[in-house]
């Protein structure tokens, strides 16, 4: 299973307002593994910085002036994303961005959505967490993943951190029935020091009657309320 973290830096807030993406990262799990494969760019929009963007990202101007434009890495990036599961935090703000810059380009190359499907992180947290502060740095103090060093917004560092909280958010980072942890277990077990075969037996204690009784009881009582009990003989 191949899932691509991503986020987005912007010239401000709303696209129908003629702002584009000026930065664009991502990063690469497979089977829930963070991987050494990324995309990251930042880009040329043509156009000047929100002041209150700058603020949130501190992008300038300037450091745009000699960057690519978005038709540039158009064929990477989406040769990065296709097939994949998108990984987005508040994600119609990114694909609604990412799909104006796609209506732009001269050659017609369709939606985000005709290339990966979409999983909303700020959505899922929503329903999780109803009720609660649901932001990338909420999400990140309730799971205890240090963002200390994210001092500004930076695409690449967002999704970077957005990895974190979507694998801790959804269950943990891997099944434990995966390869590589039978592959641990297995060398484990190999420096467990077995007992002596000679050794003396351990005894037996059987319960008394009035024990198995009791016990039997409580599994009827188990079994009213849920209307199954698996230890039941």
């Amino acid at each position: 299973m191949r899932q691509v973290v991503l986020d987005t830096e912007t010239t401000g807030l709303n696209p129908e307002e003629g702002h584009r993406i000026i930065e664009i990262g991502c990063v690469e799990l497979v089977n829930r593994r963070l991987t050494d494969s990324n995309f990251h760019v930042y880009l040329n929009p043509d156009r000047q910085i929100d002041v209150g963007a700058i603020e949130v990202h501190g992008i300038s101007n300037e450091f745009l002036l000699d960057k690519p434009r978005f038709p540039d890495v158009i064929e990477d990036f989406i040769a990065f994303i296709d097939g994949a599961e998108l990984i987005i935090h508040n994600a119609p703000f990114d694909v609604g961005f990412l799909n104006h810059e796609f209506a732009l380009l001269e050659k017609p190359v369709g939606k985000i959505e005709d290339y990966s499907r979409v999983f909303d992180t700020l959505s899922y947290a929503r329903k999780k967490h109803p009720g609660q502060r649901n932001s990338l740095d909420a999400l990140c103090k309730r799971y205890n993943i240090d963002n200390s060093h994210r001092q500004l917004h930076g695409a690449l560092l967002d999704a970077e951190i957005l990895a974190d909280v979507f694998l801790l958010l959804t269950g943990g980072q891997s099944s434990l029935l995966d390869d590589d942890g039978l592959q641990r277990d297995a060398a484990h077990s190999r420096e467990i020091k077995r007992l002596p075969e000679d050794r003396p037996k351990l005894p037996v204690i059987t319960c008394s009657d009035e024990e198995l009784q009791c016990h039997r009881q409580r599994l009827r009582a188990i079994e009213k309320v849920s209307g199954n009990c698996l230890w039941k003989d």
